[in-house]
């Protein structure tokens, strides 16, 4: 499972959306992965009772959050959505996030040897999350992801 070839197979980059809680910005980030069908509805809500739980685990760093659940929680296969918001939402602990990736893991080596190993890539580019927020197109996040086809997080695997 490639970050890119994801988001293009799943439709699932949206940009520009508004949310008025943390709660409906993990609801529209993990909706085209429902729609597409890579995660059960259940999905949704396993994320918010762990959430609920644990406290919002998955803010990775300042401005972005990738919500996610275990992969008995409805993962169908593995998939990746990408959302940005017009304006942060707040979570629990009080941090703000306008750019949403949510992850759909069949199982926890996908989630660290595949999946966060990209995430970690896109991140690490200069000024990331400001350019994932300014964004106007798919093109532009997959010219980012694009960008990163030498990280040293990605040896061993295209992108």
């Amino acid at each position: 499972m490639t970050l890119k070839e994801s988001l293009i197979k799943n439709n699932s980059v949206k940009l520009g959306l508004s949310a008025n809680t943390w709660q409906e910005a993990v609801k529209l980030a993990v909706n085209p992965l429902i729609e597409s069908g890579a995660v059960e509805e259940r999905y949704y809500d396993a994320i918010l009772r762990i959430t609920e739980e644990f406290g919002p685990y998955y803010l990775l760093m300042p401005g972005m959050a990738m919500p996610h659940a275990r992969p008995e929680d409805g993962v169908k296969e593995d998939a990746f959505s990408l959302i940005t918001l017009q304006e942060p939402v707040t979570f629990s602990d009080g941090k703000p996030a306008s750019v949403l990736i949510a992850l759909a893991a069949t199982s926890s080596e996908i989630h660290a040897s595949v999946a966060i190993p990209q995430i970690i890539a896109l991140l690490e580019l200069e000024n990331s999350i400001d350019r994932m927020i300014a964004a106007k197109s798919e093109e532009e996040i997959y010219s980012m992801i694009d960008e990163t086809k030498d990280s040293p997080y990605l040896q061993g695997f295209a992108n």
